[in-house]
């Protein structure tokens, strides 16, 4: 096992001095259970602050800022923000040390929107508590709240020395019966109310990712904590008091504090439908109107066929949406539940949120996903074999069934099947590169393809398999889960999965899990799920942003070689221009402060929401007459173009790879055009996909006779007259076969009735 070894950071040690400053002139005083009220006039309190920002060039507050979450009108209310993987835990346990010495306030609760949160931030201060014992001759004594084991929260009030409660949102903000205990006055905790004990305190209140505990009925819960100040901490501060330090994405990444990110993005090339694809995000209800079904589908556009998200009403016909896309025809949505998150199809098939139908692409686009995380994982770990650093690759999943399934003796899911087959072949292949003496070679051949990979999931309790965990589909919470077994797994094995004798070097986690954890030695990251509008993607890759640390538990960040070093590959099956600038699209709303929110305290995401979102721009795909147009001329020249000009692509995945870019450095000549400055194009690959066989039943010559205004009769005899090579593409796509076909015929059509 890896112990993590802590320094003194400049950059931290700035974000702590900038809170402890604000309260410059008030005395140090220490009061046994309670924290000493602040003695500094609102006047003097202000100018602290406005030193503090003028100090780091940050906009000057006209006047302390209020909140519903303080229960004094003149409670501080202080904004610090730090880019994910720049150490904010760090920092306010370190500023919790400080306050405590120059003050001599010792009573703290934090603040945090999730269990998957307050797991990590308890086992950071279990981590870091060495380090401040050598640094401040003291450590904190932390623990969590539970309403089982109130003992803890008795010795909070009056045990000597810094205590600090870390306590989730839901624990007092919500109607639960563990909930309300908090407000009850209980028998056995000698008859008080717990939250009585908390307020008396008059703690230092560290709200942890704000922007995510912002209800009404939140802000209210804070004001019960009877807080003496409000510290928040965050990457992107959704609503801002008065900010008294900034570090963001940008200025972490030009000052080398967290990883270089490089993308690789794949992207379907000329695979038209093979199957009624159909992903169902959620269901959409107004008042006064009639739900609506947010699906993704597939739609033919005059650059091919793209997916596309459309609102769908009841009796929406998904053949006509899609521009007329054989896989759906005779498809319509024929019921929506909203009770049930779910839609009825024609076809009898019920289509729950968050699922998707048949799609003969997916499992191509997911094989070579891992493919690619395999690939650059492999390429990482001969890089950094030598300096003693470990490499890790997470995998995101939406569904523990793709990697654990325990209806096959073996329990491997098909993700575990894939990584299996993918590994072996890459490795072995290596190998053959390798000399016979090399260190790097003895460690491959040393590990399995089986003892490499690990899944962390919610586990059941009665049966002791691998389960999705609940996981909160509306509020504050919406998205995350609320397992705790999960998290306390992972973070367990945090500093095992470091050292480079613990054999696991892929791990697989469910999407849920992606807050609370992150693990400095992570490099390549695998989106294997649906895209998620709830989360952005700096959430995502902030698992992996953290330096690197070396066997000895040292941060690897000599500024000379720190982003030779670190750099975190995000492969993603999103175009690579579409991931970056949504990617750098959110760099830029935390480099311009909160973006503004509508009314309904939604934050504005730039997407059109409404019936402007829906059925716009749809393509009708009703036949036109047939024409009498059986000339046998227009059979001969328009088989005879078919045979010369037919082009028919065969299903490809181009995976473009990119890297941030250093500050000031120029673009590199060939990248995508209207790309935002900050990345670059490295290089770009093509790969053909394994040929699937179809699923969809074409009426070929009915279709063909629609798409041209033909008969059948002639639509079937230029078929007949195609040489055996041309037909034969037909197989290799057929959806791009028809309308090439179609699109052949119609010009030799005009041709001849021009003359």
């Amino acid at each position: 096992m890896v112990r993590l070894r802590f320094k003194v950071q400049r950059y931290q040690s700035e974000a702590v001095d900038a809170v402890a400053g604000c309260f410059a002139g008030q005395p140090h005083r220490d009061d046994p259970g309670a924290n000493a009220e602040i003695t500094l006039s609102p006047a003097r309190l202000l100018a602290n602050i406005q030193a503090v920002q003028r100090a780091r060039g940050l906009p000057v507050s006209p006047a302390l800022a209020g909140s519903a979450a303080a229960s004094r009108p003149d409670t501080p209310n202080l904004d610090v923000e730090m880019e994910t993987g720049t150490g904010k835990t760090y920092v306010y346990i370190k500023t919790i040390m400080e306050l405590n010495k120059r003050y001599g306030w010792s009573r703290f609760v934090v603040v945090v929107p999730s269990i998957a949160i307050r797991e990590g931030v308890r086992r950071s201060f279990e981590v870091t508590a060495e380090h401040f014992q050598q640094a401040y001759g003291s450590k904190p004594r932390s623990f969590g709240y539970s309403a089982a084991r109130l003992h803890e929260l008795a010795r909070f009030s009056a045990d000597a020395g810094v205590q600090v409660m870390i306590i989730n949102i839901q624990a007092f903000n919500v109607t639960g019966k563990d909930s309300r205990r908090i407000y009850e006055v209980l028998d056995g905790f000698q008859s008080r109310r717990p939250i009585d004990v908390i307020s008396a305190s008059r703690p230092v209140v560290i709200i942890d990712e704000p922007q995510k505990i912002g209800s009404a009925k939140s802000l209210a819960a804070l004001s019960r904590l009877g807080p003496l100040m409000l510290l928040r901490y965050s990457a992107t501060h959704r609503v801002e008091h008065n900010q008294v330090h900034r570090l963001g994405a940008v200025d972490a990444y030009n000052q080398r504090l967290v990883k270089k990110i490089a993308v690789r993005g794949i992207t379907v090339q000329r695979l038209a439908s093979a199957a009624a694809y159909l992903y169902l995000d959620a269901i959409e209800v107004a008042d006064g109107a009639r739900p609506r079904a947010r699906a993704e589908l597939e739609v033919r556009t005059g650059s091919g066929v793209r997916r596309q998200v459309r609102l769908l009403a009841a009796g929406t016909s998904l053949h006509e949406v899609s521009g007329g896309i054989e896989a759906y025809r005779g498809l319509s949505v024929t019921g929506i539940d909203a009770s049930r998150d779910v839609i009825e199809l024609s076809s009898g098939d019920i289509i729950c949120a968050g699922q998707v139908t048949a799609d003969v692409t997916e499992a191509a686009r997911r094989r070579l996903q891992i493919s690619e995380v395999i690939r650059a994982h492999l390429d990482k770990e001969q890089q950094l074999f030598p300096l003693g650093i470990k490499v890790l690759s997470l995998f995101f999943i939406d569904e523990v069934a793709r990697y654990r399934d325990y209806g096959r003796a073996d329990t491997r899911g098909e993700y575990a099947r894939v990584f299996a087959g993918q590994y072996q072949e890459q490795v072995s292949e290596l190998l053959g590169r390798l000399p016979g003496d090399a260190a790097y070679r003895r460690y491959l051949e040393s590990i399995s393809a089986e003892s490499t990979h690990r899944g962390y999931f919610s586990v059941d309790k009665r049966t002791g398999r691998d389960i999705n965990p609940d996981v909160k589909r509306t509020g504050e919470e919406k998205g995350q889960s609320a397992d705790a077994d999960a998290y306390d797994l992972i973070l367990r094995d945090k500093e095992r999965l470091l050292s480079l004798s613990e054999p696991v070097r892929f791990v697989f986690s469910h999407s849920a899990l992606r807050e609370g954890w992150d693990n400095p030695n992570v490099f390549v990251l695998g989106m294997l799920k649906r895209s998620d509008s709830t989360v952005s993607r700096r959430q995502e890759i902030g698992r992996g942003l953290r330096l690197s640390v070396n066997s000895a538990g040292e941060r690897t960040d000599d500024p000379l070689t720190v982003h030779e070093i670190n750099e975190l590959t995000v492969v993603t099956d999103e175009s690579y221009t579409d991931f970056v600038n949504g990617l750098q699209r959110e760099m830029g709303e935390s480099a311009e402060g909160p973006a503004p929110r509508p009314a309904d305290g939604r934050k504005a995401s730039g997407k059109p929401r409404g019936p402007a979102a829906g059925l716009a721009r749809r393509t009708s795909s009703r036949p036109r007459p047939p024409v009498a147009f059986d000339s046998a001329e227009l059979v001969r020249r328009c088989a005879r173009t078919i045979d010369d000009r037919l082009s028919v692509g065969t299903p490809q995945y181009l995976v473009r790879h990119g890297e941030q870019r250093a500050a000031g450095a120029p673009r590199t000549a060939g990248g995508p055009a209207g790309l935002t400055a900050g990345f670059t194009v490295a290089s770009t690959s093509t790969h053909v996909a394994t040929a699937a066989a179809s699923r969809v039943r074409y009426d070929l010559v009915g279709e063909l006779a629609g798409r041209t205004a033909l008969t059948r009769r002639t639509a079937s005899a230029i078929l007949g007259r195609l040489s055996p090579g041309t037909f034969a593409k037909y197989q290799r796509n057929p959806d791009e076969f028809i309308a090439e076909c179609a699109r052949l015929i119609n010009g030799e059509k005009a041709r001849i009735a021009g003359c």
